[in-house]
């Protein structure tokens, strides 16, 4: 009877319906970083944050992928910009990836330090995980400085208890034909290399969002 009706009146049954809208991510990530992850010198969607949004679609892992990263970006633009980033898009995961153009502008350690800290338990505070991209500095830093650069993420982690890949570039900075991964500044890796940045990734971020 009711269908009679409806028909009578020219309204179908699919106009009717009720289009459910899509279910919210269960995940937000949020990318903290600077020209590593901006992909500085790179075609858009090419760089590893771009190809971390095609491995979760893939994988069916259910998160919308915020890139935040600026070229240049220290770790104190990082911290003034987090809160906003924080209130805005309410993460469950933060994956902060600065640190080097503190080492390049010879920023004192202690600061750099001092601000991957507060960044990470700002997060935390905040109801996300944190993912920390370590950095190591080119030889002529000396390796004494290197050291302490790269104990610096380590010892972050630990103290927060926050998630870390030791190296960002792993596979790409530590080998003999380094020079092969770079763009022409000798900086910033090129194109081919972003997957191998992603591959070091990846086990610790999926693992976060477990």
């Amino acid at each position: 009877m009711l269908a009679a009706i409806l028909a009578g009146n020219g309204i179908c049954r699919s106009a009717l319906a009720v289009t459910n809208p899509p279910a919210p991510p269960a995940n937000t990530i949020v990318v903290l970083g600077d020209s590593l992850s901006a992909e500085y010198g790179l075609k858009r969607g090419s760089g590893w944050v771009a190809l971390l949004e095609q491995k979760l679609e893939a994988e069916k892992i259910s998160a919308r992928v915020v890139n935040a990263s600026i070229s240049g970006d220290t770790t104190s633009g990082g911290r003034t910009r987090l809160g906003a980033l924080l209130m805005q898009h309410r993460p469950t995961l933060v994956v902060i990836e600065l640190g080097a153009n503190d080492a390049l502008r010879g920023l004192p350690l202690n600061l750099t330090r001092d601000n991957l800290l507060a960044m990470t338990r700002q997060a935390q505070q905040a109801g996300a995980k944190v993912l920390l991209l370590g950095m190591q500095m080119p030889p002529n830093y000396g390796r004494e400085y290197g050291q302490r650069f790269a104990d610096m993420y380590v010892d972050v982690a630990k103290t927060t208890r926050a998630a870390l890949v030791p190296f960002l570039l792993k596979g790409v900075a530590d080998v003999p034909d380094s020079m092969k991964w770079f763009q022409a500044d000798r900086i910033h890796p090129k194109e081919e290399a972003q997957p191998h940045m992603l591959a070091n990734v990846w086990p610790a971020l999926k693992k976060a969002l477990q």
